[in-house]
């Protein structure tokens, strides 16, 4: 069990040390069976949402954040991550998706674990701790300006025809598809948005997530009672079962054992698994694992910050690795730990990587029981839920203060980087 590294034990680091070295009670259990219900309250409509961000059916976030977060919370270095699909990744998979499907996705996934496990060998994990604030601001709040543009659309239900390929030219598409908004649309974004706002108000511990999408449902089924069409997941996603039989949004199955380049959804070839294809993917599976490695890694610190234990760098790294290998021979796209479901683990109650593994089966669980219910769950709740993660990703306080008091250089840094990222990365 033990391997040689810096940290001491590097594989399954996290877990022996909250559940070996300190004594496991049933207590600490509880604690953490709570904590993963919340956090899977959370990650379920947060998952399926960021899937479609990314261009594939919802229900492979699902199995992102199953298998990955079952792997990843056991074999990593940081006792309270959470991982699975997060919004930094979509402008790197959405364009992968796009250009190389579903199955070349999967595939770019696979090759990212492979960068990740090579970055804990070679012993990176302390080095990717020091990149510049001014680098990492300046990336996300780009990535979080470039997720507003894509949910645009959705969230007010305009119709486009063609959407161009440059950020400038695709801003000024949805302008002109303003006069196309729906009402109905824009009443449940507006719905969903105020529960969001307002139910932390309440002081109840359950999430907002879920009463939010029930709203948006509530406003749905009055607007559908009064004429109006309103795209929901069951209309837009179908899937179609080994044994022939079809239906609408999300089957209602585990994930099933399949070798990734030969995975496809719906109307699209799987991918031609040869030196040429997977060359192609390099570049993308590079920057996944270079993004994954970053943003589980500064999620480890923030932890830290929050309960004061310390994390094991490599081990995380290993961890993450084992995950992104592993979850796409059951349909799992690229995982890392997400910080906001993280932390929402921390101020459950969490106490060690089992309320992970309770988030993941309740994934699980939710795949099996709720897929048919699951399918109602209209598209604009679901692009209002990700312009929240955006907004909270952007850290936009920070970047007003980094622009008021930071120094001169520090500042072009950050506005390069952000300029970059909006303008080449997804587009």
């Amino acid at each position: 069990m033990k391997t040689h590294g810096v940290s001491g034990v590097t594989l399954f680091s996290a877990l022996i040390a909250a559940c070996w070295r300190e004594k496991y009670t049933a207590q600490r259990l509880v604690h953490d069976i709570i904590a993963g219900i919340t956090v899977g309250i959370i990650a379920i409509p947060l998952a399926m949402a960021l899937a479609i961000a990314s261009g594939v059916p919802p229900q492979y976030g699902l199995y992102t954040s199953a298998i990955a977060g079952i792997v990843i919370a056991v074999t990593g270095g940081s006792r309270y991550s959470v991982s699975g699909p997060t919004a930094a990744f979509v402008v790197i998979l959405y364009p992968v998706s796009q250009q190389f499907g579903l199955s070349g996705l999967l595939m770019a996934t696979l090759l990212s674990g492979v960068f990740l496990v090579l970055m804990r060998v070679c012993r990176f994990g302390r080095l990717i701790e020091y990149i510049p604030l001014s680098v990492t601001l300046g990336f996300t709040s780009g990535i979080g300006i470039t997720i507003v543009t894509m949910q645009i659309k959705d969230l007010f239900g305009l119709h486009l025809t063609t959407v161009p390929e440059h950020y400038i030219e695709k801003v000024m598409a949805l302008a002109q598809a303003l006069p196309t908004l729906t009402m109905a649309d824009t009443l449940i974004g507006l719905t969903t948005l105020a529960v969001l706002v307002f139910w932390p108000k309440l002081g109840i511990r359950l999430p907002g997530h879920l009463p939010a999408l029930l709203a948006g449902v509530a406003v749905m089924g009055i607007m559908s009672l009064m004429g109006h069409d309103v795209a929901t997941i069951g209309s837009r996603f179908s899937y179609m079962l080994a044994d022939g039989s079809q239906g609408q949004g999300i089957p209602p199955i585990l994930p099933q054992w399949e070798l990734p380049w030969n995975v496809s959804a719906a109307g699209e070839p799987a991918m031609t698994l040869n030196w040429q294809s997977i060359s192609a993917l390099l570049p993308a599976a590079f920057s996944m694992a270079m993004l994954g490695a970053i943003e589980s890694l500064l999620c480890a610190v923030v932890l830290n910050g929050m309960t004061g234990k310390k994390h094991n760098s490599n081990a995380e790294l290993m961890g993450q690795g084992l995950g992104n290998l592993i979850a796409p021979f059951f349909g799992g796209i690229t995982a890392t730990a997400a910080i906001a479901r993280s932390a929402a683990n921390v101020r459950a109650g969490a106490t060690s990587p089992i309320s992970a593994v309770v988030h993941a089966l309740l994934v699980l669980l939710a795949l099996l029981v709720l897929a048919p219910w699951l399918s109602y769950l209209p598209l604009t709740a679901m692009a209002l839920l990700l312009l929240i993660v955006a907004w909270n990703m952007s850290e936009a306080h920070k970047v007003v203060d980094l622009l008021r008091h930071g120094p001169k250089d520090d500042i072009i840094v950050m506005l390069l980087c952000m300029s970059m990222t909006v303008l080449f990365v997804i587009w």
